[in-house]
C-alpha cells in the first residue's frame, strides 16, 4: 500500500499578533517579521516531512488566528469546528470551515460547550481532553458524543499548569505519551506509558506528528536528544516568537491524512 498522504493546513500571522491572548505567559515583544520568518520555517519543516501544507491566509484581524489547531479537531472520519473557549476567538472556526469541507465531512460544537483543540490529544482511538480554562466538561461531552459511533473514547485530563493539554501532554509515534507532568493530572493517564521532558524545558512535551516523524521547537535541544534517544526520527525549527504568544509547535498546523477517495471535486482551497 502506498504510504498515506498528509495534509498541513496552516494560517498566517495575524499582523495584531502581538495583541494575542495569553493565560501563563507574561507578555513580552514579538518580532513580527520574525514571526513570518518563523512560520515559513515551519511550513518548510512540514513539507520536508512529506506533508502537503497549503497555507491559508484568514482571520487577519484576529491576532490568534495563527494557532489554527485550535479551531478544530481532524479525524479520519469528520472534522469537528470547535467552540472556543475565550471570546475573542469564536469567529476563527467559520474561516476555516471552506478548507476542511475539501477534506472531511463537518461537525460543529456549540455553545455553552467550550472546546479548542489544542486540549485534544489523539492516541490510536482515544482522544485525551484536556479541563482547561478553554474546554469544560460540556466540550468534552460534546466531543464525546460527536465521535463514539466512530469508534473513538474520549479521556478527560485535567489541566492545571498551562493553556492546553497539548503544552504538557502529545503522543510519539508508538502511542507512547511525552509529558510535563507538573502541568496535568498524571492520574488520568495511569494507563499510558509516559516520558518526562527535561524540567528545564517545561514547553517541550508539545511536539508535532507527520507520519512516524516527530517535528519539535528547536529551543528544546534536551528533549530533541531524548525523543532521538527513543528511536524517532526528529525535524526542528525555530519558534521563538510564537512561543512569547503562548503557542508551540502543535498549534501552528492542522495535519491530517488525505481522505483516500481524494479532495472533494469542485471545491479549491481558498
Amino acid at each position: 500500500m502506498p504510504a498515506p498522504r498528509f495534509i498541513a493546513l496552516t494560517n498566517a500571522p495575524s499582523p495584531l499578533l502581538e495583541h494575542c491572548e495569553l493565560t501563563h505567559v507574561a507578555r513580552t515583544p514579538i518580532d513580527y517579521a520574525l514571526a513570518v520568518q518563523q512560520h515559513e520555517g515551519y511550513q518548510a519543516m512540514l513539507r520536508a516531512c512529506g506533508a502537503e501544507v497549503h497555507a491559508l491566509d484568514v482571520n487577519r484581524l484576529h491576532p490568534d488566528s495563527v494557532f489554527n489547531e485550535d479551531t478544530a479537531i481532524v479525524l479520519d472520519e469528520i472534522a469537528i469546528l470547535t467552540s472556543m473557549g475565550t471570546a475573542s476567538r469564536r469567529a476563527e472556526p467559520d474561516g476555516i470551515e471552506l478548507a476542511l469541507r475539501h477534506y472531511r465531512p463537518i461537525e460543529r460544537i456549540s455553545l455553552p460547550a467550550t472546546i479548542e483543540g489544542g486540549d485534544v490529544t489523539r492516541v490510536g482511538r482515544t482522544l485525551l481532553v484536556g479541563e482547561s480554562s478553554r474546554t469544560n466538561v460540556a466540550g468534552a461531552a460534546a466531543l464525546a458524543a460527536i465521535v463514539a459511533s466512530h469508534g473513538y473514547r474520549v479521556v478527560r485530563v485535567p489541566v492545571t499548569g498551562c493553556l492546553h493539554l497539548k503544552s504538557a501532554c502529545t503522543a510519539l509515534p508508538d502511542g507512547r505519551l511525552l509529558v510535563n507532568p507538573e502541568w496535568i493530572d498524571m492520574r488520568a493517564l495511569a494507563s499510558f506509558e509516559t516520558i518526562t521532558v527535561p524540567a528545564e524545558e517545561s514547553s517541550a512535551a508539545d511536539v508535532a506528528l507527520v507520519g512516524d516523524i516527530v517535528c519539535m521547537a528547536a529551543e528544546h535541544p534536551r528533549t530533541v536528544r531524548l525523543v532521538e534517544s527513543l528511536g524517532c526520527t526528529v525535524r526542528t525549527t525555530a519558534l521563538s516568537e510564537f512561543a512569547k504568544a503562548e503557542g508551540a509547535v502543535t498549534c501552528l498546523s492542522l495535519i491530517f491524512t488525505m481522505p483516500a477517495r481524494g479532495p472533494v471535486a469542485g471545491i479549491g482551497i481558498p
